[in-house]
């Protein structure tokens, strides 16, 4: 394994094989993808932690995050590897990220895996998530307070139960962000706009949690149906950090995935 910085974003890059890009969400950061490098042996695995979150910085120009900021991250990405053509994995806002730049980039993307996805916030959440993004800007105290509702609101009754680790894993990812870099984040998500998923035209697999309040299974299904051929996957017992809480299940259904391509 390689961590680098390229762009000023960390990156950590290794395996040969097809280039398999992994984007997180809101929170983030490449270790979302650590429990699934064991079936991603097969591919060239870049994962980026998105500007502004974990280890990389804000960008210096002043200007805002935005999906289209982190799309842009995301080409310049691939082509300072020189790749030509990518599968992509992604998590929570990362499919949006994802879904924009498989329009954006017609024949680059080859395949999506989109796990807690979304089109988009609903309105109904927009102000909640923008007032998350000022209420990060209190500081390290701050952050605190949002972690532990996060860890409260968005794992399952059997993650809390049954995984103490995986709840302070999902809280240490979140108060490892910096107050800034999240408040952003906050605010790009909120003002996210959906893609025009009808013009998808890759093989494409949702994948959400039964207690998942941020991509509830109803909200999942109404997007494969405007995905060609998309195929969706329910996890028993998992909410909204699907990666952490149900790593095992994710593996088996994104092997079965990749082999089904190949």
């Amino acid at each position: 394994m390689t961590t680098r910085i390229l762009n000023d974003l960390a990156v950590e890059i290794d395996g040969t094989g097809e280039a398999l890009l992994c984007i997180h969400g809101l929170g983030g950061s490449s270790n979302n993808w650590t429990p699934l490098l064991p079936v991603l042996g097969g591919f060239h695995c870049i994962r980026p932690d998105l500007p502004g979150s974990a280890r990389s910085p804000l960008p210096q120009d002043g200007k805002a995050l935005s999906i289209e900021r982190y799309v842009d991250a995301m080409v310049q990405l691939l082509s300072a590897l020189d790749i030509g053509s990518v599968h992509v994995m992604a998590h929570s806002m990362g499919t949006i990220v994802a879904q924009h730049l498989a329009l954006r980039r017609p024949g680059t993307v080859k395949s999506l895996v989109l796990l807690g996805p979304l089109a988009a916030p609903p309105d109904a959440a927009r102000p909640n998530i923008a007032a998350r993004a000022n209420a990060a800007r209190g500081g390290v105290a701050a952050m605190q307070e949002i972690a532990d509702a996060i860890v409260k609101g968005a794992t399952s009754t059997q993650t809390k139960e049954q995984q103490p680790a995986v709840l302070a894993l999902v809280r240490e990812s979140v108060m490892r962000q910096s107050p800034e870099g999240y408040a952003q984040s906050c605010a790009a998500l909120a003002d996210a706009r959906s893609a025009a998923l009808e013009r998808l035209d890759v093989p494409t697999l949702l994948v959400t949690g039964d207690q998942d309040g941020v991509a509830p299974p109803h909200n999942v299904r109404a997007m494969q149906e405007r995905i060609a051929g998309s195929r969706v996957i329910v996890l028993d017992g998992c909410g909204h950090w699907t990666t952490f809480e149900q790593p095992q299940r994710c593996a088996r259904e994104i092997e079965a995935f990749y082999a089904a391509l190949r």
